[in-house]
């Protein structure tokens, strides 16, 4: 045999090593649900593929909606009002008012920024970034522009170690696993939502990160000034309240925890649809991403048979519930995958990720 006969080919030697880092990672979180061979790609790549050559006509639907601006600025006026006319209410009326009103419309402009973020609420990177931190003011929390990074890098690396910030960490999986510290971890999610990425894939802040922050302490301080406290605290207050056990919260554990072996990705057909901004039918906005959530029931009408017959839900309080009294479902009921080297991962930690 010739010199190197031995020698294993630069492919092989990648793939022997994504191999050892893929087994050491396993190893250190066991009880999340790692993707085999045969589901090692993240699953819509596949599926968006599939389904354009059956339905080309959906490439119809990409691009932004324009009108969803005007929603954003009716619910940020909305907001002010409220604000307004709980002033001097007694504090039952204003913790109710907070939960039900400015909970579920913080929860709203949250999606509203996740439409920024997929650059669907207008024309170009700029003028969505500049809505999105609008939609953001109301929430009194600067999220927009961190969201926007790594909310991308969750939809092209769905569910890959460490790239993927969506996923719960694994001290979060071996401490809320009954149902007292799963209704504890279900109040806390915005904590978790917030500082998860911080923690596993930090990045440095861009300019827009810094804009967004002195956008929303400008806009805070001037709630201040004209509503005292009270007025910060019912904006704040509503989005941790509205982000943590809140019916349209479920969201967050529909979207991806496996309830049913095998499957990933699940869509919500409910009323709460209307509220956030068509979210629900997720399994269509991870095929298209750049289709807008108004129009993804469209995607799920044009190609019935890629969506009818796998599960989905119609009750994102009973997906709630279900989460906290089973004890099959946990923090650690989502799918990981390693298709990325560490190499790799850290170049793309060292570019600032795919967005900055």
């Amino acid at each position: 045999m010739g010199k190197g006969g031995n020698a294993l080919s630069a492919p092989s030697q990648m793939e022997a090593k994504l191999n050892l880092e893929r087994s050491v990672k396993m190893s250190k979180a066991p009880k999340f649900l790692w993707a085999n061979e045969d589901s090692m790609e993240e699953p819509h790549v596949k599926r968006r593929k599939e389904i354009i050559t059956a339905h080309p006509e959906i490439k119809k639907l990409f691009g932004p909606d324009h009108n969803i601006k005007y929603v954003v600025l009716a619910s940020f006026i909305f907001q002010i009002a409220s604000i307004h006319l709980l002033q001097g209410a007694p504090w039952y009326t204003w913790l109710f008012c907070c939960y039900t009103i400015s909970g579920t419309i913080n929860h709203s402009l949250t999606l509203a920024m996740h439409e920024a973020a997929h650059n669907l609420t207008g024309k170009g990177i700029t003028l969505n970034r500049i809505i999105g931190i609008f939609a953001n003011l109301s929430m009194g929390i600067p999220a927009a522009a961190s969201f926007k990074r790594y909310h991308l890098e969750h939809h092209r690396f769905q569910g890959e170690e460490i790239m993927d910030v969506d996923i719960p960490s694994n001290a979060e999986g071996w401490f809320f696993k009954n149902t007292p510290r799963k209704i504890l971890w279900c109040f806390l999610q915005p904590l978790f939502y917030s500082l998860r990425p911080l923690f596993i894939n930090p990045k440095k802040p861009s300019k827009w990160e810094f804009i967004n922050q002195i956008a929303v302490v400008v806009y805070n301080s001037v709630i201040y000034y004209h509503f005292g406290l009270s007025g910060v605290g019912y904006l704040i207050g509503g989005t941790l309240l509205g982000m943590g056990i809140h019916p349209a919260a479920g969201h967050f554990i529909s979207e991806h925890y496996v309830m049913n072996e095998g499957q990933e990705t699940y869509s919500y057909y409910g009323p709460l649809n209307w509220f956030t901004y068509q979210v629900g039918y997720h399994n269509e906005h991870h095929d298209f991403p750049f289709v807008t959530g108004t129009k993804l029931a469209q995607v799920k009408a044009i190609a019935p048979e890629f969506y009818n017959d796998i599960p989905h839900y119609h009750s994102w309080i009973k997906v709630i519930w279900d989460y906290i009294v089973d004890e099959l479902i946990t923090p650690y009921s989502r799918v990981k995958r390693v298709t990325l080297s560490e190499e790799e991962i850290k170049d793309f930690q060292a570019r600032g990720g795919l967005v900055m």
